[in-house]
């Protein structure tokens, strides 16, 4: 073999080597426990970019579960799935961040810790351990729309003559706490005791109630939603 041929030769196995490399770098193949981090990752053609802070996230959507078939198995941060923790997973949060997650038809509510990736099925915005779901009713129907609300970032500051309770029904959000006192004033007026929180959400919240149950709340909640289309019951 002349040493031209020997060249050319050396030439296409470089190249032959480098597209199965690229190839194997692009393969869209994920399971859970693959990502770490808040590191971009590709799934199934796309990629997410994780949020650097949960400073302030609020999100409305469809939440799945997931359960015997993940159990053991391990998560995106490293940990082993277990069915029985009040755990989930989302596609951007930080890993480790707490969120409170509200069934927005049965006003339950919950507090899980973000310890894995996904759903990447349909419009789906949190997998649930199962036994999240379990506390938020939605083992049978599987999937339930619910409000992400993140419990990091900003504290809950009181205002003054501030009052405590289980359940409250959330009626408005302003940035100017002036017309949060306005609303508050107005509904004292009209009998209803509220209260003033300024929450991870960067707002200052006006929250009527409380009452010592969601239900009890749900139910007063079909009355202020009337007024207050954008109403939602929340705990304390």
């Amino acid at each position: 073999m002349t040493p031209a041929l020997r060249a050319l030769r050396t030439c296409l196995i470089l190249a032959l080597c480098a597209l199965l490399l690229a190839g194997c770098g692009s393969r869209g193949s994920w399971r859970k426990g693959g990502i770490t981090g808040t590191k971009p990752y590709t799934v199934r053609g796309k990629t997410y970019y994780p949020l650097k802070s949960a400073h302030g996230f609020v999100e409305e959507g469809e939440a799945s579960w997931y359960g015997p078939g993940f159990h053991g198995k391990t998560t995106a941060n490293g940990e082993r799935y277990n069915q029985y923790a009040m755990t989930a997973a989302h596609k951007l949060l930080p890993l480790g961040t707490k969120v409170r997650v509200t069934h927005m038809n049965n006003g339950r509510s919950i507090i899980v810790r973000i310890n894995d990736r996904g759903p990447f099925v349909g419009d789906r915005v949190i997998d649930l351990s199962r036994a999240a779901a379990t506390q938020l009713n939605i083992i049978g129907p599987g999937t339930g729309r619910v409000r992400i609300q993140s419990l990091g970032g900003v504290p809950q500051m009181r205002s003054d003559g501030d009052i405590d309770g289980a359940y409250f029904v959330q009626v408005g959000a302003f940035a100017n706490k002036d017309n949060a006192d306005r609303l508050t004033n107005d509904l004292a007026r009209s009998g209803h005791k509220s209260r003033v929180r300024f929450g991870s959400n960067g707002m200052w919240n006006v929250q009527v109630g409380p009452w010592p149950d969601s239900f009890g709340a749900q139910k007063q909640l079909e009355v202020f939603s009337i007024l207050y289309p954008g109403a939602f019951v929340v705990g304390d």
